[in-house]
């Protein structure tokens, strides 16, 4: 078998997950008709944990252009991109853990060709891309990316939002990663082959770099748990520390897989006692 055969994006997925990060300004270079063949298809090919349909659209400003009534808009955040991913989700439950997970596939995966992404929640007129999508009243559109080539030059909004050193710094193992229950910290060793799963999840992005996961190592399984901000229930319309939790088990499943380890999600309750208060159970991952 070839190498390339045992990755997911043809080359390993820890690399790709370092490599990527939010691009804000885009060059005018267009991207290649066959690239967007290949994004179509790999739109077909994705799925998720959860039994949620999603509905991915490749958006063009000057195709859309043509519909005067349709502007795709992002609030100056997206400086130069010409093209959108947009992903209209099922009105059900677990669709916004489901969101996340597929579309960090997506988002890898754009990495991969030498794309560049930027995860979206409120800096997009929602109202415009969801006409541009034709959204029905069974589905939300809680996110979209920008996609395109890097620009050489940043634009001022650009600077200003790059994170400072401190904000990009991500929580350490003893905030993130316990054993048997929540007052026992999990140590490396104790991870054993999922350490490196579990150093993708700590290097996973989210919303304001919350990180809102704790996972609990109990024997064989690890129980995902979400760390709610009240302020997120404030500045959105959906639980967008949701969608960072899809992220988070995408990164530790696709880990896993290329490193040989099977298992499979499931949703126990109730798993743990004596769970903090701040805490929502989301899954659980059974190795073997």
């Amino acid at each position: 078998m070839n190498e390339d055969e045992t990755h997911l994006f043809g080359e390993p997925v820890v690399e790709i997950i370092r490599r990527r990060r939010s691009v804000r300004t885009y060059s005018k270079l267009p991207i290649p008709a066959d690239v967007k063949e290949r994004l179509h298809q790999y739109f077909q090919q994705l799925e998720g944990p959860f039994q949620v349909g999603i509905r991915f659209e490749l958006l063009d400003k000057l195709a859309i252009r043509a519909d005067a009534k349709i502007k795709l808009r992002t609030y100056g955040v997206i400086q130069g991109a010409s093209s959108f991913i947009a992903a209209a989700v099922e009105k059900k439950e677990h669709n916004l853990e489901q969101l996340g997970y597929i579309f960090e596939n997506l988002i890898l995966y754009l990495t991969s060709l030498g794309l560049g992404t930027c995860w979206m929640a409120a800096t997009f007129n929602r109202s415009q891309f969801s006409k541009a999508m034709r959204i029905r009243t069974d589905e939300i559109l809680p996110i979209v990316t920008p996609i395109g080539y890097a620009s050489g030059i940043r634009s001022p909004i650009d600077t200003l939002m790059k994170p400072f050193p401190a904000v990009k710094m991500r929580k350490a193992w003893n905030k993130l990663f316990f054993k048997n229950s929540f007052n026992t910290l999990l140590e490396g060793a104790d991870a054993g082959a999922y350490a490196m799963p579990l150093e993708m999840v700590r290097l996973a992005p989210s919303a304001s770099n919350k990180q809102p996961w704790r996972i609990v190592k109990e024997d064989g399984s690890f129980h995902f748990y979400l760390a709610h901000d009240a302020i997120y229930g404030y500045r959105y319309k959906y639980d967008i520390q949701k969608i960072d939790m899809g992220i988070a088990m995408f990164h530790f499943q696709c880990t896993a897989s290329e490193a040989g380890l099977k298992g499979r999600w499931e949703i126990q309750t109730p798993v743990l006692r004596n769970v903090p208060g701040e805490l929502e159970y989301i899954i659980t991952w059974i190795s073997g």
